[in-house]
């Protein structure tokens, strides 16, 4: 699968690598691998919904839900959704974000597979994690299409189940 990633230096910003998997979803036999992969995952865990973080995570959470169909559920960026909210605020390098979620569309004992396309520092998942957990649902496991190792995201995803297509040192 390493051959649908393309790396872009010095993006968003000086320093930072980006793994853009444009060149996967582009490729029908590619995607149609990844999701597959990550479809074996999900059969393990038996959740009730996916939820996919903004925003690549809907895509790779959509399609996996279709493909086991159950449900998807969107953790959004603050001001997107519509209604009332549960919100998580979570640090950044430089300030603070806020992840949301819409109000009672989790249950208390949901199981829940949360998705996202990349694995890296783990400060949104980690915050993604917290807002699932004040919606009194389980996180059964986290899903992604790529990890950079080296970043150590891993270790803010305590006692669940991990589980990435692509690991980079």
């Amino acid at each position: 699968m390493l051959d649908y990633i393309n790396d872009y230096p010095d993006f968003p910003k000086k320093g930072i690598v980006f793994k853009d998997i444009c060149p996967l979803l582009k490729s029908p036999e590619g995607w149609a691998k990844a999701i597959t992969t990550l479809g074996y995952f999900c059969e393990e865990l038996h959740p009730d919904f996916i939820v996919g973080i903004e925003s690549r995570g809907f895509i790779v959470g959509t399609a996996l839900a279709t493909v086991q169909k159950v449900g998807f559920i969107p953790i959004r960026k603050a001001g997107k959704l519509p209604g009332n909210v549960d919100s998580q605020d979570y640090t950044l390098e430089y300030g603070t974000d806020t992840l949301e979620i819409q109000s009672g569309v989790l249950n208390k004992g949901s199981r829940v597979l949360l998705v996202d396309d990349l694995l890296a520092t783990g400060g949104t998942v980690e915050a993604a994690c917290r807002l699932i957990g004040k919606t009194g649902a389980e996180i059964v496991g986290c899903g992604f299409i790529i990890e950079l190792d080296a970043l150590k995201g891993r270790e803010k995803i305590n006692n669940i189940p991990v589980r990435s297509l692509i690991r980079y040192d």
